[in-house]
């Protein structure tokens, strides 16, 4: 078994398991989180909104001056191993911060939320030029914030964005041209709903410091594994597109592994 064969495998079920229906638990919980946010005032999530996307606006644009250039000439396979390291080093720096500011209690871990979500940050702008793609082209920042999306989003809002970032490449040039008018609003809720359910028990007193180390450690494993599978997809999509047109004019397909 190839490579290219092995991980579209990996690649087959993980699309199934993003597809797949709600479970009961999973249903309960959304409809519970929707409830809540219906209780909080439009100025509110107003006032989050725009706090979680000019943090993510900064990231965002801060990113592209300190990652490096797209890598051209590997196989897939040497790509994968380094984003692999990549990923496992960002853990090990999302678990040490976590600890850090969970053992600091409850004004610490607030202090949690923008670290986090910057480390979260490096992390795609990294894996995405391993991956052979120009941070710098506001297309890809966009393609990376559907990757922080679909990991971290409820199920029903997951499929969506699935869907969304299938065939990217063939539909880039329909984007916006404006980041302002990506939905914000959806982002900030989704993402601050899941990870209020990761991440409650950090600000508890004596296991602030545990809970904190394993949350990040868990949340930066899940959303490196969404990014391997999103540009996977985007690999096998554009393979399928250079052999029927017989063209190797992409560098991400040249190398065989």
């Amino acid at each position: 078994m190839t490579y290219e064969q092995k991980i579209t495998n990996e690649l087959d079920f993980w699309k199934f398991k993003t597809l797949q229906k709600s479970s009961l638990f999973s249903k309960v919980t959304d409809s519970v989180q929707k409830k809540i946010n219906s209780y909080i005032p439009d100025k509110i999530h107003n006032a989050i909104t725009t706090a979680i996307k000019q943090m993510v606006k900064a990231v965002l644009f801060g990113s592209t001056f300190t990652t490096a250039k797209p890598i051209l000439d590997l196989t897939l396979m040497h790509r994968e191993a380094l984003v692999k390291q990549k990923i496992d080093t960002y853990k090990k720096t999302g678990a040490a911060e976590g600890g850090i500011t969970g053992a600091g209690g409850f004004l610490m871990s607030l202090a949690d939320f923008p670290l986090l979500l910057g480390i979260k940050m490096k992390m795609l702008f990294d894996v995405a030029a391993v991956y052979g793609y120009d941070v710098k082209d506001y297309r890809e920042r966009l393609y990376i914030l559907h990757i922080f999306q679909l990991a971290f989003s409820s199920k029903e809002e997951s499929k969506n964005i699935y869907l969304k970032m299938q065939n990217w490449d063939e539909l880039a040039h329909k984007l916006p041209t404006n980041i302002d008018e990506f939905d914000w609003l959806t982002f900030q809720q989704q993402y601050r709903d899941y990870i209020d359910l990761a991440k409650l028990a950090q600000m508890v007193p004596f296991i602030g410091a545990a809970v904190g180390a394993v949350a990040n450690y868990k949340l930066i494993e899940k959303l490196g594994k969404t990014a391997m599978m999103s540009y996977r997809m985007r690999y096998f999509s554009l393979q399928s597109v250079v052999l029927s047109q017989g063209s190797t004019h992409d560098f991400r397909l040249k190398t065989k592994d």
